[in-house]
């Protein structure tokens, strides 16, 4: 910005308010409120002491400072106020600054570099390349700009605190006056004799002569409007701002009634004269609502009626005063809509709360789902809510829908739910999408002879994954329309599939006619609620097995080559069984197999070609195979098993068959389990089942068990190993002194410890009836072996 008197804009308060913010210390900002505040320039400020400030006054505190003589310029008192006297005193107190003390010991060049600085990061910091050159004339500038217009100070005042010497200097800050103002400055000479405080003898009323009706009506912006009315009602007097706000001229418009400026049902409800009724029984009246411009459009405006009276009291007329309230409206309605969003976002919010509340009372499969459905719906955000699990069994015959085997609703029956069809044209998203009802994935059919659960007819959940194994993402229908027993629905409904892993439980909906729905954060949201719902289920399946005093053992056959094990035994004619399977992550397991039949360095040539396995590694090399360790990324029959609640115990792959053995709880649905594993691997069966009681190991049992395995010496060197301190972390004892204790060299208390362990270790995880087959394969090969 260009010195005081150039052409170029004064600072506006919010540029000066971001100087004051960009102030990063108390010395910065108190140097920009004395050259913007109080108009004092850099050389002044670096002579200025803490003495030069004085109290005027003591009731209301009022303050000036005495500014130093600088150059050729005189002495002169500039006004200082309360608050910028309040932060010089705090500044001096607090750098220890006596009466004496220059405030800032620095050069006015090197304020002038401080204002700069100030000015460079207040434009980065509002984004205002304006900023980036403001100067202490520019401060001082603002100064002026603000004394004389904004809070209208004499000019001879600003001229003598600011330091100017002539009035030429401010005269930039002072506007050509307007025809209004002109007519303001001088209206004392056309002002007529008559009552002095401007109202009629009888004190009921404005006289028709008062000065400040007429100040009134010709000083009005192009806001407001005063339009004079004769006794009847009838426009009488009409002004630019009048003219300005409605868009008649003059003479279109005196002579006309007032109802003019109101929309048609309010004339047509007799609006305009009840108003005029009101403001003479009551000597003023105010209303507002919506009136009307020359070309029909429409404006909120309020409008004070006042009866004027002569002299004598006797009524002559009235003064309407209208304001263009629009714009305030406009922003009135802003914040409304804001508020609405924001509440509608908190009940979002809420549900989502309450619905995580809600869920760790659930106790089985359907509970979650009932839970889920009321709670969304126990609020303002959804009006209906309900749990689609699509079957994959009993395929129709073509042409026929498939049949739904179970719904769970609240807020709709779930037989109304199918009503609720999108509109022609209705947008959805064009990734993830899936149909409005059915799953996107076409199941296989169910073996007809495999076992009916308890629930029977009820159907069950199925895996609804993409080609890429990632659940299908939220999925939007706008415009749909239904008659719901009589009642209208018109909004939107948006489906989330219930996913844990690569399963889906089924897909969840909830319907809304928020005009705002569904917009992306809410999406996110909602596919949240997808994945917690799907992680209780899983849970609440799992917590069942392990509570539960009967098991299901069951026996599946695959046969799909979509698992890279059944279709490797089966191109090379080899035999996998599984000795241990670790979870390392909700898509990742770890795999131990034992192979026979094939070199390892055959398998691990396929296993590189497929996706699913991330890596692989030879543990022990045997004559005819080998034990072999794989990482298995994303679907695979016994993770696929696993996540359905099932157990795997065992599992052996042929010939292009995987046997798998597993335990469920007794009251599992089985046929929820085989259909959520042929959604991915439709070549799938049920082979059998049995029920059995849960084999149960006390404490005393598994340490009775443990000391069968191992050897008096065995024995003997675990424990001192452990009450000696070596298992400890430090260590208060090493493997050579308790070899040293116990009479033995080190390396052969290690070996009676690996052996130790190992049998503790394998105790701990093997069954029982594993651990007594290899116990008898070891004592045959022992046997074999003397």
């Amino acid at each position: 910005m260009s010195q005081l008197g150039a052409d170029s804009p004064v600072l506006s308060r919010r540029q000066y308010e971001a100087l004051l913010d960009a102030a990063e210390t108390y010395r910065e900002a108190l140097v920009v409120r004395l050259c913007g505040d109080v108009g004092l320039r850099p050389a002044e400020l670096a002579e200025l002491t803490v003495d030069d400030v004085e109290q005027v006054r003591i009731d209301p505190p009022r303050y000036l400072v005495r500014v130093p003589a600088i150059d050729d310029r005189d002495r002169r008192v500039a006004y200082l106020p309360t608050h910028v006297e309040r932060e010089l005193r705090r500044y001096a107190k607090s750098n220890g600054l006596s009466t004496d003390d220059r405030i800032f010991s620095v050069t006015p060049r090197r304020l002038q570099m401080l204002v700069s600085e100030v000015a460079d990061r207040a434009s980065d910091l509002v984004d205002d390349p304006a900023l980036e050159d403001v100067s202490s004339s520019d401060l001082r500038r603002y100064f002026a700009r603000r004394a004389l217009v904004d809070h209208d100070v004499n000019p001879r005042a600003v001229k003598a605190a600011g330091g100017w010497r002539s009035f030429e200097a401010l005269e930039p800050y002072l506007a050509e006056p307007t025809e209004a103002e002109l007519v303001d400055a001088f209206e004392t000479v056309e002002r007529p004799s008559g009552p002095r405080d401007g109202r009629s003898e009888d004190g009921t009323g404005p006289v028709i002569g008062d000065d400040s009706v007429i100040r009134l009506l010709l000083a009005a912006s192009d806001r407001y409007a005063l339009v004079r009315l004769d006794e009847d009602g009838y426009v009488e007097r009409w002004n630019r701002s009048a003219a300005a706000m409605f868009g008649y001229r003059a003479g279109e418009i005196v002579g006309t009634h007032v109802s003019t400026f109101y929309p048609d049902e309010a004339v047509e409800d007799g609006v305009p004269e009840r108003v005029l009724s009101a403001a003479l029984e009551e000597s003023g009246y105010e209303d507002g609502g919506w009136r009307v411009h020359k070309d029909g459009t429409r404006f909120r405006a309020t409008e004070v009626i006042t009866p004027l009276r002569d002299d004598r009291g006797r009524h002559r007329g009235f003064a309407v005063f209208f304001r263009d309230i629009s714009a305030y409206h406009e922003e009135l309605e802003s914040v409304r809509g804001e508020r609405d969003a924001l509440e509608r976002r908190a009940a979002i919010a809420r549900r989502h709360r309450d619905l995580t509340r809600a869920l760790l009372d659930a106790t089985d499969h359907e509970t979650v789902e009932t839970t889920t459905c009321e709670t969304l719906v126990d609020g303002p955000a959804y009006a209906f809510a309900w749990i689609d699990r699509p079957t994959v069994g009993d395929r129709p015959p073509a042409g026929q829908d498939r049949p739904r085997k179970w719904r769970v609703s609240s807020g709709i029956d779930p037989a109304d739910v199918d009503r609720l069809h999108p509109d022609e044209g209705s947008q959805r998203p064009a990734t993830g999408e899936q149909p409005a009802v059915d799953p996107p994935m076409e199941p296989a059919t169910l073996d007809p002879n495999a076992p009916e659960s308890a629930e029977g007819a009820a159907g069950e959940p199925s895996q609804v994954a993409g080609d890429d194994g990632a659940a299908a993402t939220v999925t939007v229908d706008t415009d749909v329309r239904a008659d719901i027993d009589g009642t209208a629905f018109d909004g939107a409904i948006a489906r989330v599939p219930l996913a844990y892993g690569d399963t889906v439980y089924g897909t969840l909906a909830v319907a809304t006619e928020r005009p705002d729905a569904f917009d992306d954060e809410e999406r996110a949201w909602l596919e949240t609620i997808g994945r917690l719902v799907g992680y209780v289920i899983t849970a609440v399946r799992r917590r069942n097995l392990l509570l539960s005093d009967r098991v299901v053992e069951i026996e599946i056959a695959c046969r799909d080559d979509r698992s890279f094990f059944v279709d490797a035994s089966k191109q090379l004619g080899c035999r996998f069984e599984l000795d241990s399977l670790v979870p390392v992550s909700e898509s990742t397991h770890l795999y131990y197999l034992d192979l026979e039949g094939a070199s390892p360095a055959a398998v691990f040539e396929l296993a590189e070609a497929d996706p699913g396995i991330a890596d692989w590694r030879l543990v022990e090399t045997r004559p005819n195979g080998g034990r072999l360790e794989f990482v298995v990324e994303g679907s695979a029959p016994t993770l696929t098993l696993t996540e359905y609640g099932v157990t795997v115990r065992e599992a052996v792959v042929e010939d292009g068959t995987a046997t798998i053995t597993g335990e469920c709880a007794a009251d599992a649905d089985l046929r929820t389990i085989l259909d959520g594993l042929r959604a991915t691997y439709p070549d799938s069966e049920l082979v059998g089942k049995r029920e059995a009681e849960r084999t149960v190991q006390t404490a005393r049992q598994f340490r009775e068990g443990l000391e069968d395995r191992l050897t008096d010496r065995q024995e003997a060197t675990l424990r001192a190993a452990y009450f000696g301190g070596y298992y400890d972390w430090p260590r208060e004892s090493t493997a050579e002194e308790i070899a040293d204790a116990m009479g033995v060299s080190s390396p052969t208390l290690h070996n009676h410890l690996r052996k130790a362990q190992h049998e503790l270790l394998r105790t701990f995880f093997d069954d029982p009836s594993e651990g007594q087959r290899r116990e008898g394969d070891e004592a045959s090969a022992e046997a074999g072996a003397e």
